[in-house]
């Protein structure tokens, strides 16, 4: 089974920093991932690297695209001294929304993907956020994972944030809050409700994910939606096949 997982800012980073911890645990997580599958990791937090080194104000779009320049190789570096302690390897690519309205460069990005796999190298896929300033400004990386799952032939999207699953209504709000474990159609209205990110780096919320949830099942794909902060709902539904946590958007009843 091929299975794209994306991880938000704000479950890479904190304090203004990366999260070496949680990233270790991702990647401890990913390995053991790849022992039965191709797994392709979508990664935010570049922003975040960057502004690690060096404090640029981030609400200046020419500031965030030096941040993103300066903390891409950085994230990238940090995954590999974490993979390397496994005997892996990432590899970085860098996709803006254009390269998945061109066939061709869509080709090459999986021939190269395809290559990766094949020897047993993780892809590790962002936005090209130092070139594509509409991305940055109204893009999120929920939405360029929905479209690699599609484009690149994966069966399922895992995305992995502060978010642990969908719920009846907002679980910060309500106590009284009830996850959904399974998700077979999306309402428009819930596609229209306000977007709050989880970081001040963050682009994303429950409704970008929602979004890219719609767009996969429009394709009779499956998302599923845990706690980045605590795997164990992740391991359990993918390593064990028991769906203790988190929510499956799927087209299958």
């Amino acid at each position: 089974m091929r299975v794209v997982v994306k991880v938000g800012t704000h479950m890479l980073s904190e304090q203004n920093r990366l999260c070496k911890e949680r990233m270790y645990n991702l990647v401890e997580f990913l390995v053991e991932l790849m022992k039965e599958n191709e797994v392709i990791l979508v990664s935010s937090a570049a922003i975040a690297a960057g502004y690690s080194k060096l404090k640029l104000d981030k609400k200046i779009l020419a500031n965030r695209q030096a941040l993103a320049a300066i903390g891409q190789p950085y994230l990238i570096e940090t995954y590999n001294k974490k993979l390397e302690k496994f005997g892996k390897m990432g590899a970085q690519i860098l996709l803006t929304a254009d390269d998945f309205d061109s066939r061709k460069r869509t080709r090459h990005a999986k021939c190269a993907i395809e290559t990766l796999i094949l020897h047993g190298i993780l892809p590790i896929i962002n936005e090209n956020d130092a070139t594509a300033t509409e991305e940055i400004v109204f893009g999120d990386n929920d939405q360029l994972s929905a479209h690699c799952a599609h484009y690149f032939d994966a069966d399922l999207l895992i995305i992995l944030s502060d978010i642990d699953g969908y719920y009846d209504k907002d679980p910060r709000k309500y106590d009284d809050a009830v996850m959904k474990k399974v998700v077979c159609k999306i309402d428009e209205s819930e596609l229209q409700l306000p977007c709050n990110p989880g970081s001040e780096f963050a682009t994303g919320g429950i409704v970008t994910k929602l979004k890219a949830a719609e767009f996969l099942l429009k394709r009779g794909k499956s998302m599923f939606m845990a706690s980045g902060f605590d795997l164990s709902d992740v391991r359990s539904f993918t390593l064990e096949s028991n769906h203790q946590g988190g929510t499956l958007f799927t087209c299958e009843k």
